[in-house]
């Protein structure tokens, strides 16, 4: 049997080049060698401040990008969490074989109450028991994440003992995969990660126009005061762009030139700006092809929430079973 792959984002708006080029471009990959799950979990969603009359809309946004950017509904079930009230209904139940004090424990618990003291709930704290059952609901073999999420899957692997030693085997331990795409740091503050906050991410749905407008006032070499002085691609964030969609050729003589003092950032910039919009031009055109047909979007979730209802009502019958809830 070929392995099972859960892979969840939070529906916080379009994707960007950082998502894509950090993570989704290799766990697309996996499409061709496993059974794959993508899940928009927006009950995750609601343990972080939102906004009500944003939610949906953002859900739509992502799984529109998920499509766009090669989810095949022939190969992968694309599914919104909340579709799909086992996840939940397994929450409880591993919820209740699992200590308080492992999840009080949780790196990202800490932060979260950091950056929103004002927003501590229950949910927040078992959050990562609704992600064991998000993954454990379909028996998954396989977990694309990033590294900040590694403790959510060791907690996962553990609720998946605990459970297993307790009522007899029933889960597969998940074995967390570390993405194998690259690191895309912030245009503006290149020591932090690139996200969308600020206006500063590039999403992967921006126009040319949009790129551009982004890319004109980001961070570059600060050995560069004017043309005339020479620079260290190295240490710049823009180089590390190009090295994602530039050709080898342009690589080497945005190299040459940047070390030579041959021409300024901005002339750097334009090139990427070019090749980032040449990248994603055909995410852009079939974006706006299933943006055009919502009845389609919603058949294909229809058919990847009655997919993965198969699988997780097998999986929660038998643990119904096994704790006595059913006879």
């Amino acid at each position: 049997m070929k392995p099972r792959v859960f892979s969840g984002i939070r529906p916080s708006g379009r994707l960007h080049i950082g998502n894509y080029f950090g993570a989704i471009k290799s766990w697309l990959k996996l499409q061709d060698e496993a059974d794959c799950i993508f899940a928009v979990v927006d009950y995750h969603g609601l343990t972080t401040p939102f906004d009500p009359k944003e939610m949906f809309k953002e859900k739509y946004e992502v799984i529109l990008d998920y499509l766009a950017v090669g989810v095949d509904p022939k190969k992968s079930a694309l599914v919104i969490q909340s579709d799909l009230p086992e996840h939940t209904e397994l929450g409880w139940i591993l919820g209740t074989i699992t200590p308080v004090s492992i999840l009080e424990r949780v790196p990202t618990f800490k932060e979260k109450v950091a950056q929103h003291p004002e927003y501590v709930n229950l949910g927040l704290l078992s959050y990562p028991v609704l992600m064991a059952a998000d993954i454990l609901i379909y028996k998954s073999n396989i977990v694309p994440v990033g590294e900040d999420q590694l403790p959510h899957i060791e907690l996962a692997r553990e609720i998946a003992k605990r459970f297993n030693r307790i009522f007899g085997k029933t889960f597969p331990l998940p074995k967390a995969v570390l993405s194998s795409g690259a690191r895309v740091m912030s245009l503006y503050d290149p020591s932090k990660k690139m996200s969308k906050t600020g206006g500063e991410g590039i999403l992967l749905s921006d126009s040319p126009e949009e790129i551009w407008k982004k890319l004109q006032p980001a961070v570059t070499d600060p050995a560069r005061k004017r043309i005339s002085d020479s620079g260290n691609p190295d240490v710049c964030n823009i180089y590390s762009l190009h090295k994602l969609v530039s050709s080898a050729d342009e690589i080497k003589e945005i190299n040459g030139n940047c070390r030579g003092a041959k021409f300024g950032c901005l002339d750097c910039k334009k090139i990427l700006a070019k090749n980032l919009g040449m990248e994603f031009e055909d995410f852009r055109r079939k974006r706006k092809v299933f943006e055009s047909n919502p009845e389609k979007v919603k058949e294909i979730l229809k058919n990847g929430a009655e997919k993965a209802r198969e699988l997780a009502q097998k999986t929660l019958r038998e643990v119904r079973k096994k704790t006595g809830l059913d006879i």
